[in-house]
């Protein structure tokens, strides 16, 4: 694409409300204290965060909330005003409405006017995609500045006053897993110190003939009684992610003719404590810090790159390599990316 690069300048995070423990939804729920041996053993996330209120049912932070605080605060880390961005993108899976896209009422909060946006509706892979999405435009010169946010709230489908005390684990295991929250990065065509170089992202929809590994329902007032908002195959999930993420990883470093000893980060995928400890130790790259986060905050669907990428930012110095891989189960998506600080 005669030369050009794009570049991530800043990230930006928000979470709604404090954190909540595991003895904290024990306490909440009346789940017994076995409970929280079973969470620890099995599933590994310590907090996560939520935009409704456990006690009230109110919900205190939408999906617009969350993602206006992190666009701004990765403006502001930019150094970039509104009038200098040229598109916005969104991945979420869970906007506040069908319509207008959460995206434009973003963007509208943020003062962004007269560009092209655009929403992705997508798990966990959601985020790459938008990445995707703003890294292509801006590579084909369709803009110089580009803000890229992803964000998800589980807290909608949240029950709070359900008795879930004798729920099998199964059941019990959403409300574990997942947490609130929403993250935003400015990417550039210009480089600057500091900055980051988009090398490489990989998409690859891999769930053809398969049954979805999760499924999110929408409900309209002529649905009749509504069904379980939500609903996963922990087990297929368990299963197939961690080859899934191997053969990401593997195309992204062949893509680049990067060797294993020349990734200094590692961005696993953020199912769970757990989950992606076995999943960073099946990816065999022993020599790359790993960057994980989901143990202390949830899975927060789209907005979890995001936070690992706040973390890894200021520890990479020029010519550091970072690898990215996220995996959606809702019908099977592979996603990675490749960073290189400039």
């Amino acid at each position: 694409m005669d030369g050009r690069a794009a570049y991530l300048l800043a990230v930006g995070t928000a979470l709604p409300g404090p954190a909540l423990s595991n003895a904290h939804l024990a306490r909440r729920f009346g789940l017994p204290g076995v409970w929280e041996q079973w969470v620890d053993t099995f599933i590994g996330t310590r907090n996560r965060h939520l935009a409704r209120d456990l006690d009230t049912g109110e919900v205190r932070y939408s999906l617009t909330d969350m993602c206006e605080t992190a666009g701004a605060r990765a403006l502001a880390a930019a150094g970039v005003g509104p009038d200098d961005v040229d598109l916005v993108v969104l991945g979420t899976s869970s906007p506040d409405r069908l319509m207008p896209a959460t995206v434009n009422m973003v963007a509208d909060r943020l003062g962004i006017d007269g560009v092209p946006t655009y929403q992705m509706q997508s798990g966990c892979t959601g985020a790459v995609q938008a990445l995707d999405v703003a890294h292509k435009l801006l590579l084909v010169g369709r803009g110089r500045t580009a803000l890229v946010l992803g964000a998800d709230s589980c807290a909608k489908h949240l029950d709070v006053h359900a008795d879930t005390s004798g729920a099998d684990p199964a059941e019990q295991v959403n409300g574990v897993l997942f947490g609130d929250g929403a993250g935003a990065a400015v990417l550039r065509t210009e480089p600057v110190p500091g900055a980051l170089e988009v090398r490489h992202v990989e998409l690859r929809l891999v769930g053809r003939g398969r049954a979805p590994g999760q499924v999110v329902e929408w409900f309209g007032a002529g649905d009749g009684p509504p069904t379980a908002p939500v609903v996963e195959d922990y087990k297929a999930i368990e299963e197939s992610v961690p080859p899934m993420a191997q053969r990401t990883l593997r195309r992204v470093l062949d893509e680049l003719d990067w060797q294993d000893d020349e990734v200094d980060y590692l961005l696993p995928p953020q199912l769970s404590g757990r989950m992606t400890a076995r999943i960073t130790a099946a990816l065999g790259l022993p020599g790359a810090y790993e960057v994980s986060c989901v143990a202390d905050i949830g899975n927060t669907g789209n907005a979890l790159p995001f936070f690992q990428l706040e973390q890894v930012m200021p520890k990479m110095a020029a010519g550091d390599r970072a690898v990215g891989v996220a995996i959606e189960s809702s019908k099977w998506i592979e996603a990675g990316f490749a960073l290189e600080a400039v």
